[in-house]
């Protein structure tokens, strides 16, 4: 029995730490992949075909870009809102300042590597309550 749960936090820890490792540098290629997004506020107004947010960047420039059917719920009727753009792209914005899926990927590598600390620190009181 306790040879199984040896392996068995063995296998954690490896796990653990191996892919909680791989995933943060995934995790940090994703976020310097998306870029920087800046704070703007944006005036929403109804066009023809739906409504579009305007707002101006960092360097002055007018950008405009359609509301999404689920950021348009998101607003509401409201004609103002807080967003943010990709600095150095033109007419790209969400409501976010991060990327869900950056988010999604650091919280998994950080709650992997937990994982594999955890399994680390048994594995070395067990080692050490043993003699």
């Amino acid at each position: 029995m306790s040879n199984a749960l040896d392996a068995l936090i063995e296998i954690f820890t490896w796990v653990g730490l191996g892919g909680g490792s791989l995933l943060a540098l995934v995790a940090v290629v994703l976020l310097l992949a998306d870029g920087t997004w800046m704070p703007a506020r944006a005036v929403v107004e109804d066009v023809e075909g739906g409504r579009v947010v305007r707002w101006f960047d960092d360097d002055g420039g007018v950008n405009e870009a359609p509301l999404s059917a689920h950021d348009d719920q998101k607003i509401g009727r409201a004609d103002m809102a807080d967003i943010f753009y990709r600095r150095g792209t033109a007419h790209r914005m969400r409501l976010t300042r991060s990327s869900p899926g950056v988010r999604f990927v650091s919280l998994l590598a950080a709650g992997v590597l937990g994982l594999g600390a955890v399994a680390f620190v048994i594995s070395i009181v067990l080692l050490f309550a043993r003699g």
